[in-house]
């Protein structure tokens, strides 16, 4: 079973998806690659882990770094997962180029040179939004390249951890 919930954000409306024990899925409403059926498949309830998830919410939202991860469990390919983690190694306040985290791969993975694209296509596809950081992604020119939410919903966020 999927569950679900809607938060009111300063950047409109949030939903959160659950397996039931973890987050599976964070998006802003309308978000590109947010699957908009999940809503009409899933049972909206109020379970421990999205209480946990608008605690960080909240705290994140007034400016603050959350001390706590609610407990993450985001569905994705090995690749992506590898990079996912990354992601979550980003402090905030900070920022990393796509390439940064290619390099990262390809010393975890053992090859010589890892692809920047290949890198932007999995935090595209990230399925928990701000908490696994893909807005701390940055091109190589320090240009605020790509976000599934929206440039201007990353510029937001880039602002309220003071990276811009």
């Amino acid at each position: 079973m999927i569950y679900t919930y809607q938060y009111a954000s300063p950047l409109g409306k949030i939903i959160f998806a659950s397996d039931g024990r973890s987050l599976t899925g964070l998006w802003f409403d309308g978000q590109k690659y947010f699957d908009a059926s999940l809503i009409k498949e899933a049972e909206e309830v109020r379970l421990p882990v999205f209480d946990e998830t608008v605690c960080w919410l909240d705290t994140y939202f007034s400016g603050r770094s959350p001390d706590f991860t609610p407990k993450l469990n985001p569905d994705g390919t090995p690749f992506r997962k590898s990079v996912w983690d990354i992601l979550l190694t980003i402090p905030f306040g900070k920022t990393m180029t796509y390439g940064e985290i290619a390099d990262k791969i390809a010393a975890q993975t053992g090859i010589r040179k890892m692809s920047a694209q290949a890198v932007g296509g999995a935090v595209g596809h990230n399925p928990i939004s701000i908490i696994i950081p893909c807005h701390r992604v940055i091109g190589s020119d320090g240009n605020l390249t790509g976000y599934a939410g929206g440039i201007d919903i990353k510029t937001y966020l880039l602002k309220i951890e003071k990276s811009l």
